[in-house]
């Protein structure tokens, strides 16, 4: 459904017709639907991460310079994720709509399996970036809200898009995701490297 549709249109009506439960059987495991959501969300992020380490592994030159390694993880982070929308959507609809109308337990649980995910990202990070030190948590979750921002824009609808074609001056910031998530993460990177 999350590769049909955006996070906002997804119910529980139809999430429940296509595993063809009933919906109270489907609220029997979860509080709503928004609470199946940020099941998916922390289960896309941890196969991202596994994903995403094994790019690094081999797409980082540790040797490198600090530069050169920063803007290696700049490439992977932003390619990986613009070929993961839906995880990007989880991510900006996680504060203002996935974290309502679900219990005090399941929001527990979900800040739990996210400080364990975002930790687990930050030792990443720190691998190849070892000089971000404390500050790799910071980048990574400023790098997972920006991809969360920055997806709503991603795919522009085709009414924004026909106004660009008429009207070219109008898309002059338009961006394709991987490259408005590259230029968002090196910015995010620049402000946490410490300068020597």
């Amino acid at each position: 459904m999350l590769a049909e549709m955006p996070v906002a249109e997804v119910s529980l009506n139809e999430l429940s017709r296509r595993v063809d439960l009933a919906k109270s059987n489907v609220l029997r495991y979860f509080d709503s639907r928004e609470a199946v959501l940020l099941e998916l969300l922390d289960d896309f992020m941890g196969r991202w991460l596994e994903e995403v380490a094994g790019e690094c592994s081999s797409g980082i030159d540790t040797h490198a310079s600090v530069d050169v390694r920063a803007n290696q993880l700049v490439e992977i982070f932003s390619r990986s994720l613009a070929g993961r929308v839906a995880l990007c959507d989880l991510f900006g609809a996680q504060g203002g709509v996935l974290e309502h109308n679900v219990s005090v337990e399941t929001v527990k649980r979900h800040k739990r399996a996210s400080l364990a995910r975002l930790a687990s990202m930050s030792e990443l990070v720190k691998v190849y970036l070892p000089e971000l030190g404390d500050d790799a948590q910071w980048f990574c979750l400023m790098s997972l809200l920006s991809a969360g921002a920055l997806s709503t824009y991603a795919p522009p609808p085709p009414s924004l898009l026909a106004a660009y074609a008429e009207e070219p001056s109008l898309g002059v910031l338009h961006m394709e995701l991987q490259d408005a998530l590259r230029f968002a993460f090196r910015s995010t990177l620049l402000g946490v490297l410490p300068r020597y």
